[in-house]
């Protein structure tokens, strides 16, 4: 007979192994966003852990022919009671150490909208690590939601692109493709949604050059304080409205 000590306890921690093509980048990385470095191995293999607030991260090999770049490395989730505090940290302490916050290429993390109940940064070896409000709403949907129609549906699609699915190309595909199908029915305050959106998604993915087109529809719409503020509320950063709407921030 096993004694009380031998027997199994339901007080196990996983914590997630990612593999690790860019040592020295995932390295710099996380250092400058404050995660403490608790061990360092690159050779005869390369094994990291790391530590920041409650939560570790673990790095170890990676196939030879990984490419980070492709972004398939591997993730994990990290559930926390609030993840607005988190993604204000990170931002930051990349601006410390970058001058910025990172939102393209390797390493980034995605933009966090008010309300939103998930964000996610990609690390220099292509893995994504994505915090997740602990209660996020279980009707939340993910695929669009089936009792909106016209314009509203493109726009509730895109904001799953970006947030939950963290693809601002097919969420700037999405949005573009609605404005020239659904604007014409819609009303002014999702046209005015839809704009706002395609310019900072285009800001972001380097189309730039149809931002003042879309800019100068978006200052030509009529909208009241209260709409202009559920437009400010659909974006991450309303500062890239600020040519148009100099109020925006």
């Amino acid at each position: 007979m096993t004694t009380t000590e031998e027997r199994v306890q339901p007080n196990e921690t996983t914590l997630p192994l990612l593999p690790c093509p860019a040592a020295e980048e995932t390295l710099a990385f996380w250092r400058a966003l404050g995660f403490e470095v608790i061990y360092k191995q690159l050779k005869p293999y390369v094994y990291l852990a790391f530590q920041w607030s409650g939560f570790q991260l673990h790095y170890g090999p990676a196939p030879k022919d990984l490419d980070p770049a492709k972004e398939t490395s591997g993730g994990c989730l990290v559930m926390v009671d609030a993840v607005a505090p988190y993604h204000a940290t990170f931002a930051e302490t990349m601006r410390r150490s970058y001058g910025k916050v990172l939102v393209k290429g390797l390493p980034r993390m995605t933009r966090y909208r008010s309300g939103a109940s998930r964000f996610s940064i990609v690390d220099p070896s292509g893995n994504t690590i994505t915090f997740i409000q602990r209660d996020e709403p279980e009707d939340l949907e993910y695929g669009g939601s089936a009792e909106l129609q016209g314009l509203a549906r493109v726009l509730d699609n895109a904001r799953i692109l970006r947030e939950s699915k963290m693809d601002d190309r097919a969420a700037y595909r999405a949005l573009d493709s609605g404005m020239r199908r659904r604007a014409e029915d819609a009303p002014v305050v999702e046209q005015a949604m839809a704009l706002a959106g395609l310019i900072e998604l285009a800001t972001a993915l380097d189309k730039a050059d149809r931002v003042p087109e879309w800019g100068e529809r978006l200052r030509a719409l009529p909208l009241p304080p209260e709409q202009r503020t559920q437009v400010r509320q659909y974006v991450a950063d309303p500062a890239v409205l600020e040519p148009w709407w100099p109020d925006a921030s």
